[in-house]
């Protein structure tokens, strides 16, 4: 959908142009990621463009409450900017990251109540500015995920910390299959809060110009409809218990369930090494919940798993190719679990 309030709010005091997009309308400050051509993927001007907003925001007077929500039809957010961080330097790299992170926390952390609309497509980064949300909103279209695995990378922006809190094994299924979540189950998971169909945002968003907005956002919320991974709780949670994904993929191989045998089939399309790296981190951010700790962790990963070849062959077969990535290591086999244990180690 167009999930700007376009029509129905008078834009304001704009604090930023292009691709991002804040003004003021009423009690209410909007922020909005405008690149709809590139499903509104950041880049690091506008991470740090609305880091500055919230920033001014926080403190403002005449700013209430934060609404963010993504240009376009298709999505709030498809994460980074994925093909221009892998064709930079890892300087270049590391200064997305460290930039995009301390915004994570920011959103986490903001004093006012701050409201995403996880409407379409939220993924990779997308989810870093909304799933750590105060009031987080899946509609009827959210498509939301953490698919890092499939680009030799791994759950970042504190992903893991979501995925640790849903319920059972459902965040490890997830992250080590780039599973995709309905907005049904973004709100099973943890991912979100309320479930409001798509043709209420419009109205939704104008209400909540004046409107107390826990209580305005809960006004508009519906009943999700029944969450597909709901029904699939049994097999996930044993299949996936444990911090050995080869002893995973022995169970979903053994397993009568013939979604097990199609998890098994996606985990082995993924890095072998991501995928080792992904599991720990889950389980890290189980036994350690903290956000702050979760986000140092993630930049020590980043910053070790750039300098490996794994991301940019992802990124080129994945996204540019369009073919079989050569992952290095090549099987499960080979990935050293001293080599995972350094890549999160702090």
């Amino acid at each position: 959908m167009e999930s700007s309030p376009s029509g129905t709010l008078t834009r304001a005091s704009i604090h930023a142009t292009g691709e991002l997009q804040a003004w003021t309308s009423g009690n209410l400050g909007i922020i909005r990621l405008n690149r709809p051509q590139a499903l509104n993927a950041m880049t690091v001007g506008m991470v740090t463009a609305m880091d500055r907003v919230l920033q001014d925001w926080a403190s403002a007077d005449t700013v209430g409450s934060v609404l963010l929500l993504g240009a376009g039809d298709r999505g709030l957010c498809a994460g980074g900017d994925i093909r221009a961080i892998a064709a930079g330097t890892d300087a270049q790299a590391m200064e997305f990251w460290t930039a995009e992170y301390a915004l994570n926390a920011r959103v986490a952390h903001f004093p006012k109540p701050y409201v995403a609309l996880m409407d379409g497509v939220v993924m990779g980064g997308g989810v870093g500015v909304s799933g750590h949300a105060g009031i987080r909103i899946a509609t009827e279209r959210t498509q939301a995920a953490m698919p890092e695995v499939r680009i030799g990378f791994s759950p970042d922006c504190a992903g893991s910390l979501l995925l640790a809190r849903a319920p059972g094994e459902l965040g490890t299924h997830l992250a080590l299959t780039a599973g995709t979540m309905t907005g049904a189950d973004a709100v099973l998971c943890g991912f979100a809060d309320y479930f409001v169909p798509s043709a209420s945002l419009p109205a939704l968003c104008a209400a909540l110009e004046t409107g107390e907005p826990e209580q305005t956002v809960a006004a508009f919320a519906v009943e999700p409809p029944p969450a597909p991974l709901a029904g699939q709780r049994e097999w996930i949670d044993e299949c996936y218990a444990g911090s050995d994904v080869q002893e995973i993929l022995a169970r979903l191989d053994s397993h009568a369930s013939p979604e097990a045998t199609a998890a098994a089939r996606d985990i082995r399309a993924m890095a072998p090494f991501s995928l080792a790296v992904a599991l720990a981190a889950v389980r890290a951010a189980a036994a350690e919940p903290v956000l702050e700790k979760v986000l140092e962790r993630d930049l020590v990963m980043a910053e070790r798993v750039i300098a490996r070849p794994d991301f940019r062959e992802g990124v080129r077969a994945r996204l540019l190719d369009r073919d079989a990535p050569r992952w290095q290591p090549a099987s499960l086999a080979e990935v050293a679990a001293a080599d995972v244990a350094w890549t999160l180690a702090l």
